[in-house]
């Protein structure tokens, strides 16, 4: 594993996702990332049957130490005070103001440290008239326009990942990373802040583009019109997904396949501009063929013809697919509080090499004795 961010120290003060994910993109990447928690229960997501260490948390901790302080406490403020002064990146995922009360605000933080990246994630941004609500996932998906085009309008529900989260995450990074990279040239720290809102905006950004642009609003089906995007069920109860785009080639590679090379002979199919106004039929179309047989053989015959296919898998089959195999996504490691650790590894590799080692998740305060050791040795 080559460590593009080995030397570079974070503290990670997150809860939930977003500050998590953040400091676990850096620790991916070879950051010393040290996770500050509340004695006795840790991160909130930590909570699980009775336990603290939970399918969620281990989701966004990996490659992480654990240090449990309550900086309301003169000692572990004291503790805490020596991390920052050794570090390079502070992440928080508070409330705005309420870092302040723990004595984690940016000003006393860089008086400790004037070269300190320090980066705030919030849900509406720092403030403003919602700058005080609470958000969580759904709450940003919603607020920024990205929910409604996920909900099927004929039965609406909320479906789907924590993608608002974990975005967010990314974002922090993304500007933390900006900012490792200007004070190298520079020397100086800089703030970073991420909200939710701004997040999921950004990445709504087709939608504001099209809106902006030509005054259209966009719905769930809009983008699959267009690219003629499609999920069809096979003969034996699984899925297929198809998207094919503008090229000609894909088309009748696709009608080929399914034995029926005529098909782009009807009017309503012959150009792109047809397919697209016409995408309801040629569901109709495929629904009766692709029920004709399994998946499997529908994957062959389309790959045969280079048509952009794949099944759509179940996370289990996933780890089964050869490509997947072969890409060594699967990585492992022993903890010793909690056996076997199973996760899927980071998809940047450098210079051809893949990231295959992990470190599991920290147990609540596993590393506080060798953190605080280190502090005394280096003060």
């Amino acid at each position: 594993m080559i460590k593009v961010l080995e030397g570079v120290t974070v503290i990670e003060q997150g809860t939930f996702i977003t500050g998590p994910a953040a400091g676990m993109l850096l620790a991916d990447l070879g950051a010393n990332v040290i996770k500050v928690e509340m004695p006795g229960k840790g991160d909130p997501f930590r909570a699980f049957k009775g336990g603290l260490y939970s399918p969620h948390y281990q989701t966004y901790n990996r490659n992480k130490r654990s240090i449990a302080l309550n900086t309301k406490e003169a000692r572990d403020l004291e503790t805490f005070d020596a991390l920052i002064r050794g570090a390079d990146i502070y992440i928080q995922n508070f409330r705005p103001g309420t870092a302040e009360r723990l004595g984690a605000g940016e000003a006393r933080l860089r008086e400790l440290n004037p070269s300190l990246i320090y980066c705030a994630i919030s849900g509406f941004g720092n403030d403003g008239p919602h700058a005080d609500r609470p958000s969580y996932d759904t709450v940003a998906q919603a607020a920024s326009g990205f929910l409604k085009l996920l909900i099927n309008p004929e039965n609406p529900r909320v479906v789907g990942p924590a993608m608002a989260d974990a975005l967010s995450g990314f974002y922090a990074a993304y500007g933390i990373l900006g900012a490792l990279f200007e004070r190298s040239r520079t020397g100086k720290g800089r703030r970073v802040d991420v909200s939710m809102l701004e997040a999921m905006c950004h990445f709504n950004l087709d939608a504001f583009t099209h809106y902006l642009s030509e005054n259209e609003v966009m719905g769930p089906y809009s983008r699959p019109q267009v690219s003629q995007s499609y999920v069809m069920e096979c003969a034996d109860g699984k899925w297929v997904a198809l998207h094919m785009s503008s090229p000609e080639k894909f088309w009748q590679g696709l009608a080929n396949a399914m034995d029926h090379p005529e098909l782009l002979q009807d009017p309503r199919f012959s150009t792109r501009e047809g397919r697209i106004d016409n995408q309801e039929e040629m569901i109709g179309v495929l629904k009766q063929v692709f029920l004709m047989y399994e998946r499997d053989a529908w994957c062959e015959r389309l790959a045969v013809q280079d048509v952009p296919h794949a099944p759509m898998y179940d996370v289990d089959e996933v780890l089964t697919d050869s490509q997947v195999k072969h890409l060594q996504l699967e990585v492992s490691t022993e903890h010793p509080g909690g056996g076997t650790f199973r996760t899927i590894r980071s998809p940047v590799s450098y210079d051809g090499v893949r990231p295959l080692e992990v470190v599991a998740p920290p147990l609540l305060d596993e590393h506080h004795e060798e953190i605080v050791k280190a502090l005394r040795r280096d003060s």
